[in-house]
């Protein structure tokens, strides 16, 4: 009724009106809608009107929630004088008018809609084009006479797929219209019908199964992340018609499934896009995981990390074949996952932090192995680098030794002299997370003993140590905050953000990790529980610090998903504050909101890390 007001109240008085009863009534009278559907929505409305009153009505409780209790529905049953079977015939009564409302909603408001572009039965409801969009400008979409655009180029001509998604559209349009973007979700859903409408299966499957259209409009007006790699792979709108198929693969299945698709090919080149494609696949089926809520922030981290890891794995061992051709490698190679690929933590917008360790077979030339291990690992870099069918995979090796000055790739030995000789605390520091992702397995094994001591020092820090992890961390504040940042929002670098619980849990663990086994996890989340546990840290710095790391990374994903691009500080503008708070389910739909939310966590945060960084 309300939808209807806003578009015709401007031009009919009689609709003026804040009672919903007679609201309908000059609805009707008006010829907005027909007499028997407002009769039987207002029979309905006083039904369910009643069935709340007497729900609040028992323990005087503000509620609009339906029991499910048996005693509770039969009290209620009985209380609307239904005297036989009360708890199951209320529960029949509540859902067929459920049912019938929900029928008239959609061929009233949004059936209508589809008379302005396509023909449909003589009993529709007819509206001019100019009705059509302020109908659409009701439910929220921002380009009304686009979105018109796209239902005619839908569900014109007479062809059963255009009967199909006439069928479809209705409902589908709803959908687009619960979500913050209903114009991307709308435009996303015409492009993929356009490459898919002809096959056999698209549009059975969204008739057909149930839920598969529901999820295929909610992601795509929820996320351009997710509709822009369907748009790149439409066969994937397979995975929401089964539920079962939205788990995240493990790594070892993604890791298998894309050495098949790269051996089938005959030069590197297409063997890792192979890989890539692959891998798109899977970002989409996370991303679906994720905004249905099907993961948790770890397993999200964890499934991200597997990918990625996986794709390194199968990249690295392509570029081995192609340098070394039928020859013997010349030395063994490591790719060791720093930052939130090495624990665990990556997010849609991530890079893959890592470096490279190399380890010549014995009686090989030094420099020979050492050439060929060079050119392994830019060639790795490249093809990762390049523009693909998922999105490009920054590698980034500059947490190496002596940073991007050094050599990209190391022998074992170099590392060895290296770490024995130069090292400096704060690459003992980056090391705390350093875990191999791909590569030799036995190189593996020697390079996390070699940098075990040093990561986890026996004895712990000196004080002079301390103080310059302490420096280094005000040094950072102060030069490395984007210009223009508020310190106040800033996910990483901000007060109270990612990088401010890190560096509290990264001292804990080079003070007390040599001593205490718990404490040896790359992972942050980890490390903080571990710490607690051993009564390092004040459990209600640990909870404040936890809790801002959760929402700082949480918000952070779910800008990515629905901006479709990086987003390192709290949304500014109404629009995406609303996309993020939806993703989140959340109640605050504002950027004011969204913000004082994330402002008053990190503010605790803030105090929790200043108490046990810089006074603990």
């Amino acid at each position: 009724m309300q939808l209807l007001q806003l578009v015709h109240g401007r031009a009919d008085e009689s609709l003026r009106t804040a009672t919903t009863l007679e609201g309908l009534e000059a609805l009707s009278a008006g010829g907005y809608i027909g007499r028997e559907d407002a009769a039987t929505l207002g029979a309905a409305y006083r039904y369910l009107r009643a069935l709340e009153h007497r729900i609040q009505l028992h323990r005087l409780r503000r509620t609009h929630l339906m029991p499910t209790g048996e005693d509770d529905l039969r009290r209620l049953g009985r209380s609307l004088g239904l005297r036989s079977s009360s708890a199951a015939a209320v529960q029949e009564q509540w859902r067929a008018r459920r049912r019938e409302v929900r029928r008239l909603h959609e061929r009233i408001f949004y059936r209508p809609l589809l008379s302005a572009v396509a023909r449909l039965s003589d009993q529709d409801v007819r509206l001019t084009p100019e009705a059509a969009r302020e109908r659409l400008s009701a439910l929220g979409f921002r380009d009304p006479a686009g979105a018109l655009r796209h239902l005619e180029a839908l569900t014109g001509g007479v062809s059963r797929r255009s009967s199909i998604q006439r069928q479809l559209l209705p409902v589908m349009l709803g959908w687009f219209a619960d979500e913050a973007d209903p114009d991307a979700g709308l435009l996303a859903f015409r492009k993929i019908s356009d490459e898919l409408g002809s096959t056999h299966w698209y549009l059975r499957l969204l008739r057909d199964e149930g839920s598969a259209a529901e999820r295929l409009a909610h992601t795509l007006a929820r996320s351009r992340y997710a509709a822009a790699l369907l748009e790149q792979a439409p066969e994937c709108v397979q995975f929401l018609g089964d539920p079962g198929t939205m788990t995240p693969r493990s790594r070892e299945d993604v890791l298998r499934r894309m050495r098949s698709a790269a051996g089938r090919k005959d030069d590197a080149e297409s063997a890792v896009l192979a890989a890539r494609t692959i891998r798109r696949s899977e970002l989409f089926r996370i991303a679906v995981a994720d905004l249905q809520g099907l993961v948790t922030l770890g397993g999200l981290g964890e499934a991200m990390t597997d990918l990625t890891a996986a794709l390194l794995e199968v990249t690295l061992e392509v570029c081995l074949r192609e340098v070394a051709g039928d020859d013997e490698p010349l030395t063994r190679l490591l790719v060791v996952g720093m930052g939130r690929l090495g624990g665990g933590e990556q997010g849609y917008g991530s890079d893959a932090d890592v470096m490279f360790v190399h380890d010549p077979v014995p009686g090989v030339d030094e420099a020979a192995a050492q050439g060929q291990a060079l050119e392994v690992v830019k060639r790795l870099i490249g093809l990762l680098g390049r523009n693909g069918p998922d999105p490009v995979l920054d590698v980034d090796a500059s947490l190496r030794p002596e940073g991007k000055n050094g050599p990209l790739v190391r022998s074992l030995a170099s590392y060895r002299e290296y770490y024995a000789r130069w090292s400096l605390v704060w690459e003992a520091q980056a090391l705390l997370r350093a875990t191999p992702v791909a590569g030799d397995a036995g190189l593996a094994e020697e390079f996390v003993e070699l940098v075990a001591p040093l990561r986890w020092p026996p004895g712990g820090l000196t004080a002079g140590q301390v103080r310059e992890i302490r420096t280094l961390k005000a040094r950072m504040e102060s030069e490395r905050l984007p210009r223009g940042a508020d310190r106040k929002t800033h996910f990483k670098l901000g007060h109270g953000g990612l990088s401010d619980v890190e560096w509290v849990v990264q001292l804990l663990q080079l003070c007390h990790a040599g001593e205490h086994a718990a404490l040896r996890t790359p992972s942050t989340l980890g490390g903080l529980a571990a710490a607690e546990e051993l009564g390092l840290i004040e459990a209600e710095h640990a909870a404040a610090l936890s809790a801002s790391w959760r929402l700082a990374s949480t918000m952070r994903n779910a800008g990515v998903l629905f901006r479709g691009k990086g987003v390192e500080a709290v949304p500014s503008s109404d629009r995406d504050a609303d996309g993020v708070s939806r993703i989140l389910g959340m109640d605050t739909h504002t950027a004011e909101a969204l913000g004082e939310r994330y402002r008053r966590v990190a503010r605790r945060a803030r105090g929790a890390f200043e108490a046990e960084f810089f006074d603990g």
